[in-house]
Order: structure tokens, then sequence, then C-alpha cells
């Protein structure tokens, strides 16, 4: 058999399109997920991988390679599901809100929404959970108080995308580092530099803007409702607070995250059981796999603290599966290798590199109208070319999720921006210009990537470089 051909750009750029439209199509016009589309996608750069000259074992191969390069991603999702599951039964959960809650404060009120919803998504490891119960509640309390609720849903917005960059217990978290080959905890880590920046800038803005309103005492009754109904259900205690340190002692430690997870996870579990009243065994096993169920009767905490599970973590493992097969036959037939290569042609300097990153999570946002979408092809795209020029793959997670996470709700038409709108009752265009850590985060990123500001070497960190093998490369 003939040796397979270089792809050209125009096929190449035909297998990512297939998988943009039909994305684009699922979402947008016809509503539905985009599973399917992107194994469309899968299909049509299968064809194009053939009519290069590849057999199907080879393609198969790419495939596989892909979904294998995703596996300690969907160990630690799974992980992840149970945690949040056995922490919200064991009060873990529910005592960092209560505590977060109470930093409540009128007279401060915009740089309290930032910080409340920030702490409330560390807790949860969600922007969409955070700002569909705590959100609304303080949407409320803001407009109550005379604050315009642009300004309000941007403090909720920026707060809770700043819990969904760092928690531990994030999809998106989780996602990025196992796409470019780091670890979980070496990527917190290493975002903390560029959030650290933009969540203080975000704050400085929170205070000054919230000084130039006039505010009164305001209705605080539905967030007084909130933190009675927790300290009801639960035992509240400092004391429960132990399962989420230990968690970040292990990461301190650099202990590994599943391992260390599974800690937490274990701690909350015996907490729970000699802490919380009606909890048992039993119950705590069908927690960890079906999630928790709230029956408070107060909706802002039932639909804050009903989620978690096993199964919970289906939907975005299935979405890493098909969009790693799609990564998978790009790289293995150097579909993805001839688009980055004209990619490249420009992007000569580290600075433009990152550029280039940037760019691509962005414009991935517009036009896959998702999240999860631009973290993955962002991701995919460049992992290599860091490899490439010795940078260390922390490097690449940071700037993904620095830019890919945090934008997708100021785009009107993406799932992000569509379902905030629906929720803060707010028009995208309108919070996007308050949403401040939103779109401070990507330009800060860049900004260290230009000027070389904690951008690290392969060589500085080798161990914490998890195995990787593009599917270009022959595994058979």
């Amino acid at each position: 058999m003939d040796t397979p051909r270089k792809p050209y750009l125009w096929e190449a750029l035909l297998s990512l399109l297939s998988l943009v439209v039909g994305i684009a199509l699922s979402i947008v016009k016809f509503g539905t997920e985009p599973h399917i589309a992107m194994l469309f996608g899968v299909l049509v750069a299968s064809i194009v991988a053939w009519r290069c000259g590849y057999n199907w074992k080879s393609i198969q191969n790419g495939m596989v390679q892909g979904i294998t390069n995703s596996l300690p991603a969907i160990i630690i999702l799974v992980i992840i599901g149970i945690l949040i599951g056995v922490w919200i039964a064991s009060g873990v959960v529910p005592t960092l809100l209560y505590y977060g809650l109470k930093l409540l404060s009128p007279s401060i009120f915009l740089p309290a929404a930032l910080i409340i919803c920030a702490v409330t998504s560390v807790a949860t490891g969600t922007s969409w959970g955070t700002t569909g119960t705590i959100g609304v509640a303080l949407m409320g309390i803001g407009d109550g108080l005379g604050f315009p609720l642009p300004v309000v849903a941007g403090a909720v917005l920026s707060g809770a995308y700043f819990g969904d960059k760092m928690s531990p217990l994030s999809d998106t978290t989780n996602m990025t580092p196992a796409m470019v080959g780091t670890d979980l905890y070496t990527h917190i880590k290493h975002m903390s530099y560029t959030t650290g920046v933009a969540f203080a800038l975000t704050l400085i803005i929170e205070i000054v803007l919230g000084l130039s309103y006039s505010g009164g005492d305001g209705n605080l009754a539905e967030v007084q409702q909130i933190i009675a109904t927790l300290d009801g259900t639960f035992w509240i205690n400092p004391l429960m607070l132990l399962p989420a340190v230990l968690v970040i002692v292990a990461a301190y430690r650099k202990v590994p995250a599943i391992p260390g997870i599974t800690a937490g996870a274990l701690a909350a579990i015996i907490m729970g059981l000699f802490l919380q009243d009606g909890t048992s065994l039993a119950g705590m096993l069908d927690v960890s796999y079906a999630g928790y169920t709230s029956e408070t009767g107060i909706g802002a905490v039932d639909d804050l603290l009903t989620k978690g599970g096993m199964s919970s973590m289906m939907y975005t493992i299935s979405i890493v599966i098909a969009a790693m097969m799609f990564g998978g036959v790009m790289e293995k037939t150097d579909q993805l290798r001839v688009i980055v290569d004209r990619i490249l042609q420009w992007a000569t300097s580290q600075g433009s590199l990152f550029g280039s990153v940037v760019g691509t999570a962005l414009v991935s946002n517009m036009v896959l109208c998702d999240q999860y979408m631009s973290i993955v092809m962002t991701a995919r795209m460049y992992s290599q070319a860091f490899r490439d020029r010795g940078l260390h793959p922390k490097n690449l997670s940071r700037a993904v999720e620095d830019s890919a996470t945090v934008t997708a709700n100021l785009v009107p038409w993406n799932s992000g921006g569509a379902y905030q709108t629906a929720t803060l009752g707010v028009a995208t265009i309108l919070y996007l210009p308050f949403a401040f850590f939103c779109w401070l985060s990507p330009i800060v990123t860049l900004i260290y990537g230009i000027f070389n500001i904690t951008i690290e070497k392969s060589e500085d960190d080798p161990d914490s470089i998890q195995d990787f093998e593009p599917a270009g490369e022959k595994t058979d």
C-alpha cells in the first residue's frame, strides 16, 4: 500500500468545518445536544483521512489514542461527581455556602456579591449552578438596593466564573489540563498567577463602582432564609471544612489528583455518618452514584444542592470521548497539523503564539457555541506546538482556561451566554461591560505570555508533565 499523503489545507478545514457547522446547527437551530454532530465530524474527518490514503486501522487507532489520552480526565471526572454528592450530603458544601453568605453586607454589596459567588462556585464547581441560585437571589437584593441590574449581573458572573476556573470540582478545570498533558493541581496553581491578578483588579473595580451608587438596607430576607434553611437542615460547624482542607493540603503536597480527591470524599463520608443526622452508609452510596437530592422546600436551596454523583458527569464524559475521537483522527492523519502549521507561520514569537491560543479560544466560543468545545478544540490544536517549543503544557492549559472558560457567557448565542441571560434576566450585551473578570482574564494571560511572566519551560517542572502521545505518531 502506498504511503498516505499529507492532507491539503482545504481538506483539513473541511473536517474542521463539518464539526463547527454541525455543532452550531445542533445547538443554535435545532436546540439539541452537540454529541451526534461531533460524531458526524468524526465521520467527515475519517472520510478525508481515507481520501489521503490512510486505512481503517490507522484511523481507528487515532480515535483510540485520542480517547486514551483523555482517560485520566475521565477518571477524575467520575471521582469529582462522587465527591460533589458526598460533600453536599455530609454538610461540607452547605457549610461553605453558609459562611460565604454571612459575608454579605449592604454597604459593600458589589464586592460582597463578587466574593459570595466566588466562594459558592469554588465550593460547588459550577458557574451555572451559582448564578441560577445565589446569583438570582443577589439580583433581587441588588435591585432592592437600587443597583442597575447589568452591574449586579457583572459582579455575579465575575465571581461565578472565578470558581468555575479555580475549583477542583469544576469539570472544565479537570478537562483542560488533561487535554494538554499536565495534572489538575499544577494547572490550578499555575492559573493562580493570572487569575489572582484578574480577580484582584475586578475586586478593586467593584469596590469603586459600588461607592458610586447609594445603597439602602434593602431586603435581605431571601438570603437570610437560605442561611436559616442551611442551618436547620445540616449541622453547620467549621469542623465540616476539614475535608476541603484535606484536599487543599493534598494539592499543596503534590499528592496526585485521584488519591487526593478520593481522600477528601472518604473523609466527608466518615464525618457525615457521625455528624449529620439521618445519614447512613446506604444513603452515602446512593448519593455517590445518583447525586444528592435536596428537599427543604426552599427553591433556591434545593436548586443549589440537588446535584453531584457519578451519573451527573456522564454528559461531560461523553463530550470528552466524542471530542477526543475527532481530535485523535485529526492528529493521527496530520489534518490538525496542517491547520496549526499555517497558523504558526504567523505565530513565530512567544507572544504571537499566546495570541493565537487566546484568539482561537474566543473564535471557538463564537462559532462552536459551547465552552467545552472551545476548550477541547483550542487545547488539542496547540498542545504539540507548545511542546515543540519547549514550553510546559501548564502554560497552554492556563491560557486556554483564561480565555475559553470565562468568555463563553459573553457571546449571546453561545450556550453560556444564552443560559446566563435567561437566568439573570439581563441581556448579554448589557452585562458584558460589567463582567470585568471574564474579559480581564484573557487580557492578563495574553500580557503574561507576551512579556514572559511566569512562563515556564518543560524542564522547569518535568514531574508534572503527564504522558502524552499525539495520535499522529505511530503506536502500532
